[in-house]
């Protein structure tokens, strides 16, 4: 019993290893690489965040405030050549703020006013006029500048040349890979794009708060720049045969 239980595990180790044998045999092997496109492009549109910040006793007289302070600033953004559906609210929030004053241990916190703030987002295609609107919302109330946001309209385009760019440089990669592994590469098993990445230039951010300060006659300088705009492609190539290394 002894002998036959020995041999029948020795048939099962070698039906195994003969299944595994088979089945390196079925699975063609393959060469993976990844390639990395990047086309730069000139911005043709920008996105500026103007807030209007309002402070009073109650919420609701930091909103009264508020509304008729943000009115003003919409009307000179139109006045400056802004279209009105290109004017966009971003944020409105309503903030108590406290006594900054210790209080007594275990007692409430005592609020001391309110505050508000409504921000709008303004969509420029005419990136040399960006100062220009800058400087007019400043003049009409505005006090808070989060930033100067440059873009794409039609980013699609770039991305698909970035694409291709990804496509030729996974190639080239692979060819080189496949001369230096002594094999012959063969058709596309697989492709995919992975993520892209959108990088844009460094560029002014007006983050102080302005209220109350002087603002210079000289407009306010902005320089978009080039963006980049990147790809990324994953392919996969069968290996077709070995190159003979006979002389």
């Amino acid at each position: 019993m002894i002998r036959t239980s020995i041999a029948a595990i020795a048939l099962a180790a070698a039906a195994l290893t003969m299944n595994a044998a088979e089945l390196r045999a079925q699975t063609p092997p393959v060469l993976r690489v990844t390639g990395t496109g990047e086309v730069r492009a000139a911005a043709d549109q920008a996105v500026a965040d103007f807030a209007v910040e309002t402070r009073a006793a109650t919420a609701r007289e930091a909103g009264t405030q508020n509304a008729s302070a943000m009115e003003r600033v919409i009307a000179a953004l139109v006045r400056a050549g802004v279209p009105r559906d290109r004017i966009d609210t971003r944020d409105y929030n309503v903030f108590p703020e406290y006594d900054p004053r210790p209080r007594q241990e275990g007692g409430e916190p005592v609020i001391m006013g309110y505050r508000v703030s409504n921000t709008v987002s303004v969509t420029l295609y005419e990136l040399d006029r960006v100062g220009g609107v800058i400087d007019a919302a400043l003049a009409a109330g505005v006090n808070r500048v989060n930033g100067v946001r440059f873009g794409l309209r039609d980013p699609q385009r770039f991305r698909q040349r970035a694409i291709a760019d990804a496509v030729r440089r996974a190639r080239a990669d692979a060819e080189s890979m496949a001369t230096a592994l002594n094999v012959q590469l063969g058709a596309v098993r697989e492709a995919q794009t992975g993520a892209d990445v959108y990088a844009p230039p460094p560029q002014p951010m007006l983050m102080a708060r302005m209220a109350g300060a002087e603002m210079a006659d000289a407009a306010t300088p902005i320089t978009p720049g080039e963006l980049v705009v990147r790809a990324t492609v994953s392919v996969v190539y069968g290996i077709t045969a070995t190159i003979s290394t006979a002389p």
